[in-house]
Parts: C-alpha cells; sequence; structure tokens
C-alpha cells in the first residue's frame, strides 16, 4: 500500500479537496484496489456501470450516491456497498473525503451487508464486556477486511500480520504498539502496517476498528 507506515495519519487531513476538482490517489492496485477521493463542493463523477462492487467509506464531508432511483446520502463514518451492473455517480453538494474499496462480484461479503444500503460500520457488530468480537466483512486469497470490537481492558498481545495492513479507527481509542513505540489512536484516524511489522493494540475504554489486510 502506498501509504505511510508506523504512524497514525489522518484520510481526511491529508487529502483534502482541491477547489472545484475531484482529485483520487490509488494506494493499493488490482482487482481489489483502495482509493481515496476527495470531492471540492459542487462536483459530480458521472454516473457510469459496474460489474464489481464498489465498498465507500466517508471520512470526512457529505457524498450522494445516486443512479436509478433515489439518491443514498452519506455523511462521516457511514459506508454504502453500490450494485453491479447498475448505474453508480456520486456526487458532493459541501464537499467531502471518502476511501473506494473494489470488491469483485464472486469474494465472499458478510450478509449484514446489503447493496444500496446506508450504514456505519461500527453499527455492524456489538461489544462484549470483557471480550473482543471479530466480523469478517469480506475477503478473498489476496484481501480480508474485518470488524473488530474491543471492550474496555481487551486488547492484543504483539503479533505480526502476513501482509500489509491498515487500521481505520472507528469508535473510541486505543494504543497501537509498532515495532515497540507507542501510538495513541482515535476515532477517524488510520494506521499502515509493514508486512511482519510487530504490534500490538490495547484499547483504552470500548474501541471499534476496522482492519483492511492485503495477502498480494
Amino acid at each position: 500500500m502506498k501509504e505511510k507506515v508506523g504512524e497514525v495519519f489522518s484520510i481526511a487531513r491529508d487529502n483534502p479537496p482541491v477547489r472545484s476538482c475531484t482529485v483520487s490517489k490509488q494506494i493499493h492496485p488490482g482487482e481489489n484496489a483502495v482509493i481515496y477521493f476527495s470531492m471540492a463542493e459542487r462536483t459530480d463523477i458521472s454516473a457510469e456501470l459496474y460489474s464489481y462492487h464498489k465498498l465507500l467509506f466517508v471520512a470526512e464531508g457529505e457524498i450522494e450516491v445516486y443512479g436509478e432511483g433515489e439518491g443514498k446520502f452519506l455523511s462521516k463514518g457511514q459506508a454504502i456497498l453500490t450494485p453491479v451492473e447498475k448505474p453508480v455517480g456520486i456526487r458532493s453538494e459541501k464537499g467531502a473525503v471518502y476511501t473506494e474499496i473494489s470488491i469483485r462480484r464472486e469474494d465472499f461479503m458478510n450478509e449484514a451487508v446489503k447493496a444500496g444500503e446506508v450504514f456505519r460500520l461500527a453499527d455492524l457488530l456489538p461489544y462484549q464486556e470483557g471480550k473482543i468480537v471479530n466480523m469478517d466483512l469480506m475477503h478473498n486469497e489476496k484481501m480480508k477486511f474485518v470488524l473488530m470490537s474491543f471492550a474496555e481492558g481487551t486488547g492484543l498481545s504483539e503479533h505480526a500480520a502476513p501482509g500489509e495492513a491498515m487500521v481505520f479507527a472507528l469508535e473510541g481509542e486505543a494504543v497501537i504498539q509498532y515495532e515497540g513505540v507507542d501510538h495513541v489512536i482515535h476515532a477517524g484516524e488510520e494506521f499502515h502496517f509493514a508486512k511482519a511489522g510487530r504490534h500490538a493494540v490495547t484499547a483504552k475504554g470500548n474501541f471499534k476498528m476496522a482492519l483492511l489486510i492485503s495477502l498480494a
């Protein structure tokens, strides 16, 4: 992934909209491409048909996903899985920054997510006292996207992922220890691990995150 490693960052802060423009930045190529989009006020990405789903996750601002039927509005923290072979366009009246993950039709997708429905990633799984709850949202042989909730006092001991990984903090805060250094991460911020980077996670209160792992 073309992203900074070993430090807390913010997709929203690092990719501010450019006046009158739409800007895209691909951080991971291939069939499961990961792209940041920054849309200035009153900009529009024309509706087109795609043979794959797109998982859109808003980091800042508001977008309208339109095509057939009534448009769907998404604000910070909300997401949508776009349908396939139907027109999908995106526009923003006030400006927005969002992440797009391409998902092939043959990829596993959790039944908790329905194409065309607006939802919050953080709302898909609960907290359970003294426990860590995992939800495998999507996966294939090269990529995995997982949601995790950490009850207060829980955490993951030091380990390493088999590929690059990116944390999206969804709710609360936690301490990420990476290669022996502690980093505090808050909702709305991100962290990127290099392949085999040693890390641990400790929740400070209740904490939810999404974890994107690239195995390519």
